[in-house]
């Protein structure tokens, strides 16, 4: 009987164990040079020259270290990227970290290349740690909107926690050992375009309008305190429900025979409207000062009541003797700064109030389609002059409030740049959504006053970021908003069910 024989098992062939692809070292230099070949043409005229008023006249300074620096970290961000998609996260995440503990760290030669060298290793980190996670290294863009709606829709979900506890946060502020004269300044403007971005979301989120002359409104309000307070001898408190029935009747005035217009050509008459209002405060010398602007505005009081100052007027009391404190020049900037904070919390509180009533209903349908909104009975010019009106009429208290904040103003503050930012800021946050302006505010306006020695670079920053963002996240980072009509017993349904309605918008 033959016995059977004990083969040694046959080995697997080389080819049928997956291995990992090799590194395309040559493709992914050549990539990273050509960025840093762009980057190159881009810096030296943005970067790499600076013109300098010196007494002897204007003269050009060159900054090559600071190119050098761009260049080199352009090469690298690209080089990192390429191999995060051919298997490499891992080593890159451990690298991006390194590089930005060593610009957080240790001492750089320019707060540029310490900046740069922060974000642009946490960046590259966090897209490598993202690839780890998800096992991909780029993911479609149906499917970043589908997880970026998701997000959207549990942070929307979530403001019912998150909203009281910044509202007691923003209240208790002044009163931290914190709270010194420079974070009650930058707490009152990031609150002041706060208001702004949310009167404008009622005319682009909800309305659906393209609005670039919002800063009109900002002008009108300010310079109604301005011109009644110099001419009348107003109050703040009585100016400031003029200032905001007059921007609300410019704002009628401006959309009673433009409304009618769609697109591309409502947005280019809003803008020659707001360009109309700052050349007439220029030329109008003298009525606005030109200009020169007016100076001297008077400072709001304490209701009426009390004065902000040491030795206050005639028949009003100080407001260090009226409650027993000692004499600060803080007091009145305590007292700006919970004025501000109340003014937008009633736009807020409108806005949300506003969006459950016929009218929000009507604003939104018109946004998604004007035709079937009007065979349903909507009359679209009442409810677009509403919008208009209401938006208006915001911008209007809040410029009346800058007109105190500063004392003084001039046809510079209001050029397009602040309805450009005001508008970033309703499309970065994502139009329709009230946090989003928040998060928006933060980003675009805290960002730059944090980084004060950067100013140079902030329009440049400015503007690469809203590009990444159109390319990124078309509809802003929050676009996401729960239905206003729900036909689930009157119970939110849950995220998961929320997402696609937001993303279908």
């Amino acid at each position: 009987m033959t016995m059977p024989s004990h083969t040694a098992p046959t080995p697997t062939p080389a080819a049928a164990v997956p291995a990992r692809p090799a590194v395309d070292w040559p493709g992914s230099l050549k990539d990273a040079a050509t960025a840093a070949f762009v980057a190159l043409l881009l810096t030296v005229p943005l970067v790499g020259l600076r013109t300098v008023d010196r007494p002897t006249g204007l003269t050009i300074e060159a900054r090559p270290e600071e190119v050098v620096a761009s260049i080199l970290l352009v090469f690298l961000g690209r080089l990192g990227l390429g191999l995060i998609r051919q298997g490499l996260a891992l080593p890159v995440l451990v690298l991006a970290l390194g590089a930005a503990a060593v610009g957080l760290a240790l001492p750089m030669p320019t707060q540029v290349l310490r900046l740069v060298l922060v974000a642009g290793g946490g960046i590259i980190a966090l897209r490598a740690a993202i690839t780890l996670t998800t096992g991909r290294s780029k993911l479609s863009q149906a499917e970043r909107d589908r997880r970026m709606d998701r997000v959207a829709a549990k942070v929307q979900h979530a403001t019912r926690y998150i909203a009281p506890v910044a509202i007691a946060f923003a209240v208790a502020l002044p009163l931290t050992p914190l709270a010194d004269r420079q974070i009650l300044d930058i707490g009152i403007l990031l609150l002041t375009y706060i208001m702004l971005g949310w009167g404008l979301n009622i005319v682009v989120g909800l309305a659906g309008l393209l609005d670039l002359g919002y800063v009109a409104f900002y002008a009108v309000g300010a310079y109604s305190y301005a011109l009644l307070a110099h001419y009348f001898g107003l109050s703040f408190w009585v100016c400031l429900p003029l200032a905001g029935v007059l921007a609300a009747c410019s704002g009628v005035l401006l959309g009673f025979p433009v409304l009618r217009l769609r697109g591309d050509y409502f947005a280019i008459v809003t803008l020659g409207f707001g360009e109309i209002i700052r050349i007439i405060l220029v030329n109008w010398y003298q009525f606005t000062g030109g200009p020169n602007g007016i100076s001297g505005i008077p400072r709001p009081s304490f209701f009426g009541i009390a004065d902000f100052t040491r030795t206050p007027p005639e028949g009003m009391a100080a407001f260090h003797e009226l409650f027993g404190l000692e004499f600060s020049p803080l007091h009145r900037i305590v007292f700006l700064y919970y004025l501000i904070l109340a003014l937008a919390l009633v736009v807020n509180v409108f806005t949300l109030r506003v969006r459950k009533l016929p009218l929000g209903r009507a604003w939104e349908a018109l946004r998604e389609d004007e035709i079937a909104s009007a065979s349903l009975g909507i009359n679209r010019t009442n409810m677009k002059l509403a919008a208009f009106a209401i938006a208006a009429m915001f911008g209007g208290f809040a410029g009346s409030f800058f007109a105190t904040r500063q004392g003084f103003i001039s046809p510079e503050s209001f050029t397009f740049i602040e309805s450009a930012i005001i508008l970033a800021i309703v499309v970065l946050g994502g139009m329709g959504s009230q946090i989003g302006v928040v998060v928006a505010t933060l980003l675009v306006i805290g960002l730059p006053e944090a980084f004060r020695e950067l100013a140079d670079y902030r329009m440049l920053a400015f503007g690469m970021g809203m590009v990444v963002i159109m390319l990124w996240r078309p509809r802003g980072l929050l676009a996401h908003r729960d239905p206003t009509i729900l036909l689930h017993g009157g119970k939110k349904p849950p995220p998961s069910q929320t997402v696609n309605a937001g993303a279908a918008r």
